[in-house]
């Protein structure tokens, strides 16, 4: 485990981390395109009236297919791109997938209550009303056989007496937005033994004690089975069905592949994607669930574009005293390979409360010191009473978590992980955050058509903004023209510290002369008219000239 990334200045005055944070802006200020955190909230919209304006402070929306239709969602995306339009600000779409969720559905959508040391069947019929007796799932192979241990047959009937998917004693999660942790709004299930020891199945169905008293309310429960591999594809024929018929006409940004086990799952997905016309530059990011998951984690981040660390499920697969080790060690891995690392559920008290516990306070900031790129908001924006409040809270805590964030540390270990001889960018973007650091610059302006460079910038944690200005580029499908910049531009947002602009597509990302002076002017007034860059201020400059890659340094005048 590596030394913590928090910094504190010694001597400590305790009466100084009770004075007012002076980045923080009172909410009927206007918003600055730089943020006063670089860690950035993805959200989960709950409707067409979601998006009140400071909302749009957020880089990137999430849009869950495991709620609502096509029609629901489509109507909330035309509503952001609305309040897109209003506050001239970029934001990405997230397209999440539900993957081989299990799920029991309540049609009737009365509570359900269940007694704590009573029974109830799992049944895959799921033409059954459900009850406090009987949950309907949606999937036939909880009950699916394989082969005893030790080789152990017994033959009854002339067929082999076999061992169930589900193991006597294995622990069963039901609830609704994946437990938010109340004992009275989710269900521990065990799986009950019979006579010879082994899980209690009638037919295709699984029969469960009760481990706590709990009532489930509403239409759709999550059903989490601890550990246990369930035989679905990770990218469902619904998936692709809305990926093709939502995700390809609305060209989003992001897709997040819920339940990723491997690392094949990650290449299945490119590949369909790719078939999809614009989605071929979608990027994919893996949802690790679970333990499957887990113990494959560095071949899938090796093919995935980026990592969701999903704590609700992860919490329920692990050991309690293993979840903060897990964190720890999934977000190092991902700092060093240089790829984006989401994590969720931080502040699910906040779906009903105003204030977070200090629990969730502290987690945030640690997620934060983790090196988290971004925090993910579900339930308590979706369907939650404060969902501005949230963002607001949340942001709060990211911008003083990031202010003793030992960026000197980090830096180094960066440098030192990196494999020599270093690739050719990978030496520029750590020299020019190093420029950056030594001259004390107030900004880092990246020019870049893929995002790469700036992506690579942003690795190392520089603690002035990094600017990405996306020269757009010229192409072709012999049908017609465009250009590209657009998916590079967003697919920013979710980077930690990284800040987008999508510039003229007349003015070239490479340089045949030393400067690009038309769209370095441009650069420089937005970074201005935002408050980043003043007068006598130094900046670094990152960009192409004809084969090469230059760092340069400007010192601005009046």
């Amino acid at each position: 485990m590596h030394s913590t990334n928090l910094l504190l200045e010694e001597p400590i005055r305790m009466a100084s981390i009770l004075e007012p944070s002076k980045t923080v802006r009172q909410r009927t200020s206007p918003p600055s395109p730089f943020a006063a955190r670089s860690v950035r909230i993805r959200w989960t919209p709950a409707g067409a009236d979601s998006f009140p304006l400071p909302v749009l402070f957020v880089p990137v929306a999430r849009f869950d297919f495991s709620w609502g239709d096509a029609a629901y969602h489509q109507e909330t995306l035309e509503n952001l791109k609305l309040a897109i339009k209003a506050t001239k600000k970029l934001c990405a779409v997230m397209l999440d997938t539900v993957g081989p969720e299990l799920q029991v559905v309540n049609k009737s959508e009365t509570p359900i209550s269940l007694e704590e040391n009573g029974t109830v069947v799992l049944t895959p019929h799921q033409g059954q009303e459900a009850s406090s007796s009987v949950l309907p799932i949606n999937f036939s192979g909880l009950a699916k056989h394989f082969s005893l241990p030790f080789h152990i047959e017994i033959k009854l009937k002339q067929n082999i007496c076999r061992l169930q998917a589900v193991t006597p004693g294995a622990t069963i999660f039901v609830g609704q937005y994946l437990f938010t942790g109340s004992e009275t709004t989710s269900v521990w299930l065990e799986v009950k033994k019979s006579f010879f020891a082994v899980s209690e199945v009638k037919g295709d169905d699984v029969v469960c004690i009760i481990k706590n008293t709990a009532t489930l309310a509403g239409s759709l429960f999550t059903l989490h089975c601890s550990q246990i591999h369930i035989d679905l594809p990770t990218l469902s024929d619904e998936d692709k069905d809305v990926i093709k018929k939502w995700g390809a006409p609305n060209k989003i940004d992001f897709l997040s592949l819920s339940y990723t086990r491997h690392a094949e799952d990650v290449r299945q997905a490119r590949e369909f994607l790719s078939k999809l016309g614009d989605l071929s530059q979608t990027q994919i990011f893996a949802k690790i669930e679970n333990v499957e998951g887990l113990n494959h984690f560095d071949e899938i981040l090796a093919e995935a574009d980026g990592i969701i660390l999903s704590r609700g499920n992860l919490g329920i697969d692990l050991p309690p005293e293993k979840v903060f080790l897990f964190q720890k060690s999934a977000l190092h891995k991902c700092n060093m390979a240089g790829k984006p690392a989401v994590v969720t559920r931080v502040v699910d008290s906040m779906t009903d409360n105003l204030r977070p516990t200090r629990a969730e306070a502290t987690d945030v900031a640690n997620a934060v010191l983790d090196g988290s790129d971004a925090i993910l908001l579900g339930a308590e924006t979706l369907r939650g009473l404060y969902p501005v409040e949230t963002i607001s809270t949340v942001g709060r805590i990211c911008a003083e978590a990031e202010k003793v964030f030992n960026l000197d540390v980090y830096y180094k270990r960066a440098v030192k992980y990196v494999e020599e001889p270093m690739s050719h960018l990978e030496s520029i973007a750590s020299s020019a955050v190093r420029a950056a650091i030594n001259v004390k610059a107030s900004v880092i302006i990246c020019f870049t058509s893929s995002g790469r460079a700036a992506r690579l910038i942003a690795k190392y944690r520089p603690s002035m903004p990094v600017l990405s200005v996306v020269i757009p580029r010229l192409k072709t499908n012999q049908l017609r023209w465009s250009f590209t910049g657009a998916f590079e531009a967003r697919q920013s947002l979710i980077v930690r510290g990284l800040f987008p602009m999508l510039a003229d597509p007349r003015h070239p990302a490479e340089s045949t002369s030393g400067t690009n002076e038309s769209v370095l002017k441009v650069a420089l007034d937005h970074g201005k008219a935002s408050g980043v860059i003043k007068s006598h201020d130094r900046v670094v400059v990152c960009q192409k000239v004809g084969d090469s890659s230059v760092v340069k340094i400007l010192e601005l005048d009046d």
